[in-house]
C-alpha cells in the first residue's frame, strides 16, 4: 500500500525566526524614534513670491533644538514642526551649515515642562559596517513618520554641496528615501541615529550625514553661536598620484597638486603656486582635498601653519596664515 507523506504548508519556525528578529528591531526602533522626528512645513520668499515646502527633522535636545538638512530650510526663518502624536509646535532657525548640509532649529515651547518633546540618542556613524542594518524615519511626500529599512550600502562616499566643498564620510543606504526624507533620522538597530538623511541619488541609493565627532561639533557650533567658522587658504586643487621614487620616500601614493591660486588669498601671500604638490600641513599627512577641509578649523584662522610643499622635485616648508571663509547662507 502506497504511504501519504503531507507536508505542511508555510515557513517552519526555524524559517520564520530570522524574518521575526529582523521585524522586531525595525518595529522597536520605529516605535522609540517616531515621536522624535517631525514633519517640517516652512516658507521662504523666491523671486518676490512666497513658497512652502517641507522635510524632515530630529528633536536632539529636551529643550527643543531639532536637526535637520540645510537645504530644508534654506531661506527660511520659522515654520512648523508637526509630531506624530498631532502636537504642532513653531519652529525657529537657529543656524545652518551649507557645508556640511546641517541646520539646527529651536521649538522654543518645548522648554515647557508639559511640553514632553522627546530627544533622539545620537549615535556615532564611525562604528557602522556596510551590510549593517539601519531604518529610516521621516515625511516622505508629506506622510508622517515613515519608515523604511535597509542596510549600509558603502561608507566614505563624498556629496559635493552646492558651494563647491564636499561633505565627508557620507552613507550610502538602500533604506527607500524620497522628497521630505530629508533632514529625517538614519538609525541603527539600538534606535541610535548615527545618519540625516540628506539625499536621494538614484532607486535604492540615499545618502545620509553621518553623526560623527566632526559633525558633533558642527551641531555644537550652530547651537551656540549659529553658525560654523572654518579656516581658508584660497586654493584649488585636486589629489593626483605622487611620481614612484617621491612615493616610496614618503611612504604614500598620492598628495594634492595645486590647481589655482585665487588671488590674494593666504595661499597667494603665503607663496604657493600651481602645480605644487602639498604633502603634509603641519606635519600632518594630505592625501585629497578633503584632508585639507578636514584641518581648516576655526582654531587655524590667523595661525601660522606649515604647508610640506614638492616644487620639481624639490621638497620646501611653506608657511601660511589661513583666513576666515566667509559663506554667504541664503536666507
Amino acid at each position: 500500500m502506497a504511504h501519504l507523506t503531507l507536508i505542511a504548508g508555510g515557513p517552519s519556525p526555524a524559517d520564520e525566526a530570522p524574518l521575526d528578529a529582523y521585524s522586531r528591531v525595525v518595529t522597536e526602533v520605529a516605535e522609540r524614534l517616531a515621536p522624535t522626528v517631525a514633519n517640517l512645513r516652512v516658507s521662504r520668499r523666491v523671486r518676490g513670491r512666497r513658497v512652502d515646502g517641507g522635510g524632515s527633522g530630529v528633536v536632539i535636545t529636551p529643550d527643543g533644538f531639532m536637526l535637520t538638512s540645510a537645504h530644508v530650510v534654506e531661506r527660511s526663518e520659522a515654520g512648523v514642526a508637526a509630531f506624530s502624536d498631532g502636537r504642532e509646535l513653531d519652529i525657529e532657525v537657529v543656524g545652518t551649515d551649507p557645508l556640511s548640509d546641517l541646520a539646527v532649529l529651536r521649538a522654543a515651547e518645548a522648554a515647557r515642562p508639559d511640553a514632553e518633546v522627546v530627544p533622539a540618542e545620537l549615535g556615532d556613524a564611525g562604528t557602522l559596517r556596510v551590510g549593517q542594518l539601519v531604518v529610516a524615519i521621516g515625511n516622505p511626500h508629506g506622510f508622517g513618520s515613515s519608515v523604511t529599512a535597509g542596510v549600509v550600502s558603502a561608507l566614505g562616499r563624498s556629496l559635493p554641496t552646492r558651494q563647491g566643498r564636499v561633505v565627508e564620510s557620507v552613507i550610502q543606504t538602500d533604506a527607500a528615501l524620497n522628497p521630505g526624507n530629508s533632514g529625517g533620522a538614519l538609525a541603527d538597530g539600538a534606535g541610535r541615529v548615527v545618519g540625516i538623511n540628506t539625499a536621494v541619488a538614484g532607486v535604492g541609493l540615499g545618502l545620509a550625514v553621518p553623526i560623527d565627532a566632526t559633525t558633533r561639533g558642527i551641531v555644537a557650533a550652530l547651537m551656540s553661536e549659529g553658525r560654523v567658522r572654518r579656516a581658508y587658504l584660497g586654493l584649488a586643487g585636486g589629489s593626483r598620484p605622487l611620481p614612484p621614487r617621491l612615493a616610496a620616500r614618503l611612504g604614500r601614493r598620492s598628495a594634492v597638486e595645486v590647481v589655482e591660486i585665487v588671488e590674494g588669498s593666504p595661499a597667494a601671500v603665503g607663496g604657493l603656486r600651481p602645480e605644487d604638490l602639498i604633502v603634509a600641513l603641519d606635519g600632518a599627512e594630505v592625501r585629497g582635498v578633503d584632508d585639507i577641509q578636514r584641518l581648516m578649523t576655526a582654531g587655524r584662522i590667523g595661525e601660522t601653519i606649515t604647508a610640506t610643499v614638492v616644487r620639481q622635485n624639490r621638497e620646501l616648508q611653506v608657511g601660511l596664515v589661513p583666513v576666515e571663509l566667509e559663506v554667504e547662507v541664503e536666507r
